[in-house]
């Protein structure tokens, strides 16, 4: 998938824009880390986050890992593919492994995330 769509928080969530609504998922540098994911705990429909919240959470092999919600609104739509197939994650991060769909509550918020190019240039410093 083309990243260059994508924003990119410091904790390696990405955000999809589609007019009001948000996917959100883990990068690739993310799920690479967390090696072979197990199990995927997502949010209530209906639930109102801010930003930094801790939105889901990603079991691997190695960890067990919070999941951030990158910008501040209400999960209208998750993932139900990653209950019974939490590698969906591991194999097309950026594709149908996303995690949930909120509507984006203050699209100002989309100032403090990281283009693709920001973001590989973080990944490379860690």
């Amino acid at each position: 998938m083309n990243t260059n769509a994508l924003k990119f928080t410091e904790d390696h969530e990405w955000i999809r824009i589609e007019g009001k609504k948000a996917y959100i998922g883990i990068s690739e540098y993310a799920q690479k880390e967390l090696g072979d994911i197990v199990y995927v705990e997502l949010p209530p429909v209906g639930e109102k986050f801010t930003a930094g919240d801790e939105l889901a959470e990603v079991e691997s092999v190695k960890a067990v890992s919070n999941i951030f919600c990158p910008l501040s609104g209400e999960v209208l739509e998750v993932n139900e593919e990653l209950a019974h197939s939490p590698e969906l994650i591991n194999k097309d991060p950026y594709g149908q492994g996303w995690i949930a769909i909120i509507e984006i509550e203050n699209p100002d918020e989309l100032n403090d995330l990281m283009n693709s190019e920001e973001y590989d240039e973080f990944c490379s410093s860690l």
